[in-house]
């Protein structure tokens, strides 16, 4: 009995492949160490987007100061060695002795997780800071960190390692004014690779100043470290100061567009909300002949991606007072329906800023992408409203052009109803007739299923010959398809080459589009590496860009890689994707003939010379287009999943990718003409 015990014993102890599992196995992490340790739930990821928010967390505290009137200046400059350092006149982090964690009010907000004056009392009524986790965050991550602060008249600087205090706080002297300014240094052990993109810090802290209207904020590139004959540092720089505020965030959204009236709408306004507390609304917006509207939110500086509720008010205050407008002053005719939605939104450039008090605070999911907030909805419905109402009646002429410019959308709208009830049939959309040219696959899994989008008929027939049956379906589209940026809807399903595509697809499109039925996740853009074949491919982009975004942001949406070369000497070939690669191949395979001739000399008692100049036997074929290539050719190069290589597509910029769509693909020659000229000496492979 007691043998048999201490078997059961002994096989306890060895549960779970021999790993013990006792008290002792418990891990408290302490101070900033979980950061450390999982940095990716405190600021999304490794990689640039979350190297970035290191430094958009300490520049939320300074904004945070400008937000309660407490800054009007913020300077952020990249220094040598991956360094930033982040300025600001605000009043300076307090320096005193916290009475709970009897260290510096400066060391607790450095090292403490959720810790600073946002999360309690009034110091912020509204802060934008409360959407990260705090510059404590940015010092666990940070391989050192210098805070300074300027109080009363006194310089405090404390440094850090890694998150840890390396010493006390000092007072190093006497200073004017007050402030805070941080340096850090990303952490080469966290962070896949440190390498700060200047054009998107640009981009994000321009927005910032848009937000914070009557704050400079200066930007500077110093990480070149050369210095002038004065000693001082050449640098790149920026600065942004905005008086007109989103006005002027409108204004510049709109920069290469017509508008459709040249005053901008704005109005800002405090609405109550439970009792005294309040929500400020800030909206401005400006139509424009475009197809395309742009609808940008914000939360206490957040920006809103996904939208909410503040985004659900304004769209119905929008479409409630321009119906009222319309139906006023006769624009309806007697069986005609009311303005949707979709109608008063067409070509509309707005900028939506909430500010919310604190306490009160509701996004959705951890991204805070969302605003959840109910009492958001009635506030900026209730101010847009009044605002717009009273603008209309101000402006006429603008309100003419808005409200025709509407009933253009509607009767768009209708015809491509129409068209759609036309095109995607139910028998259609549920996959049941497919276009003809479309070779699909045999497995109905989307997961693994794989269209390939072909440019021409003669590489359609190579890669339905190439292909892999049991998962990749081929789609041949000839010619050139339709800009969809210069085309509205209902034009758009007029095309034969898209209402194959989308039948393809299987999920419909606009209202009626349901990426679920999406009956491939890996849809592959494969044209000629040629001049017509990257025109093609931008037509396809602009469509999926345009209306199917949600394939793009889902990563279903590649392209192809085909090789430019293929180099062949006896019976072994390789392929090239670029000059390089084809250098690189050519010289390995005269370096194999001379070595081959050396040992059939060698074997003879001969002697061959160094060969430099052109070696014989080694063919060179350059592609134009993937018509050139055979079935083979064309799996074991961009088909075959082992050896193939293909280039996702994602949005990091949207507003970015909407101005480089609206340049390249809208109505207008100058805006073309000059992007052109500007990045023509940046051209690669170009056919002439």
């Amino acid at each position: 009995m007691a043998k048999k015990q201490k078997t059961r014993k002994s096989a306890a102890k060895n549960d779970n492949n021999g790993a013990s599992y006792t008290a002792k196995d418990i891990y408290v992490l302490e101070g900033l160490e979980p950061v450390r340790k999982r940095p990716g739930m405190y600021i999304g990821s490794t990689g640039p987007d979350g190297l970035h928010h290191l430094i958009w967390e300490v520049v939320d505290n300074s904004l945070d100061e400008a937000l309660g009137g407490h800054a009007k200046r913020i300077a952020v400059t990249l220094l040598p060695q991956n360094r930033v350092r982040v300025v600001d006149d605000g009043r300076g982090i307090p320096v005193d002795v916290h009475r709970q964690t009897k260290k510096s009010a400066l060391e607790t907000v450095m090292t403490t997780l959720h810790a600073g004056a946002k999360f309690g009392g009034e110091s912020y009524k509204v802060s934008g800071g409360l959407h990260g986790v705090g510059v404590s965050v940015v010092n666990a991550l940070s391989s050192w960190m210098k805070a300074e602060v300027c109080r009363d008249g006194s310089q405090y600087e404390q440094e850090y390692v890694r998150g840890k205090p390396k010493h006390g706080i000092k007072k190093t002297g006497k200073c004017k004014g007050s402030g805070t300014a941080v340096t850090f240094e990303p952490d080469q052990e966290i962070f896949e690779t440190i390498a700060f993109d200047w054009h998107r810090i640009l981009d994000h802290l321009r927005q910032q100043a848009y937000l914070t209207r009557g704050v400079r904020i200066d930007v500077r590139d110093e990480r070149n470290g050369e210095k002038s004959k004065d000693g001082s540092a050449l640098a790149s720089s920026h600065s942004f100061y905005f008086e007109g505020g989103i006005v002027s965030y409108v204004q510049y959204l709109n920069r290469d567009e017509t508008p459709k009236h040249d005053s901008v709408f704005y109005v800002a306004k405090d609405a109550p909300v439970n009792g005294e507390k309040k929500v400020f609304v800030e909206a401005a917006l400006q139509y424009t002949d475009d197809v395309q509207g742009k609808e940008i939110a914000f939360t206490n500086n957040i920006y809103n991606g996904e939208g909410g509720t503040h985004v659900t008010g304004l769209r119905t205050a929008l479409t409630r007072v321009l119906n009222d407008y319309a139906k006023k002053n006769d624009y309806f005719k007697k069986d005609d329906e009311p303005l949707s939605g979709e109608d008063v939104r067409e070509g509309l450039t707005v900028i939506l800023s909430v500010k919310i008090h604190n306490s009160t605070l509701q996004f959705e999911g951890q991204t805070k992408s969302k605003l959840g907030n109910p009492e958001a909805r009635s506030a900026v419905e209730l101010v847009v409203g009044e605002a717009l109402k009273d603008w209309l009646e101000r402006y006429p002429r603008d309100a003419q052009e808005i409200i025709g410019k509407a009933l253009l959308a509607q009767k768009a709208r209708k015809a491509a109803k129409a068209a759609r009830e036309t095109v995607l049939r139910k028998g259609a959309l549920d996959g049941m007739t497919l276009p003809g040219k479309l070779a699909d696959c045999q497995s109905k899994d989307p997961a693994e299923a794989e269209l390939f989008l072909v440019e021409g008929d003669s590489a359609g027939g190579s890669s339905k010959q190439g292909r892999d049956r049991k998962f990749q379906a081929i789609l041949p589209l000839r010619g050139k398809i339709l800009n969809v940026e210069r085309a509205r809807l209902d034009k758009m399903l007029a095309s034969k080459e898209i209402k194959s595509l989308i039948i393809a697809l299987g999920a419909a499109i606009g209202d009626e589009f349901d990426v679920s039925r999406l009956r491939y996740h890996r849809i592959v853009i494969m044209t000629d590496a040629d001049v017509d074949g990257a025109h093609i491919r931008t037509l396809i982009l602009t469509l999926f860009y345009r209306y199917f975004p949600a394939v793009i942001e889902r990563g279903y949406l590649y392209i192809a890689q085909p090789p430019l070369y293929k180099i062949q000497s006896g019976k072994t070939r390789r392929y090239a994707y670029s000059d390089a690669e084809k250098d690189a191949a050519v010289s390995e395979f005269k370096k194999q003939k001379l070595e081959t001739k050396k040992e059939r000399a060698a074997a003879k008692g001969e002697a061959v010379a160094e060969v430099n100049g052109e070696v014989k036997g080694i063919e060179i074929q350059r592609y134009k287009g993937l018509g050139e290539m055979n079935p083979s050719e064309l799996w074991e190069t961009t088909m075959d999943p082992q050896v193939r290589i293909l280039k996702q597509v994602a949005i990091k910029d949207a507003a970015g990718a909407d101005r480089i769509f609206d340049i390249l693909m809208g109505d207008e020659v100058f805006p073309r003409k000059k992007f052109i000229q500007t990045h023509a000496t940046a051209v690669k492979n170009l056919d002439i």
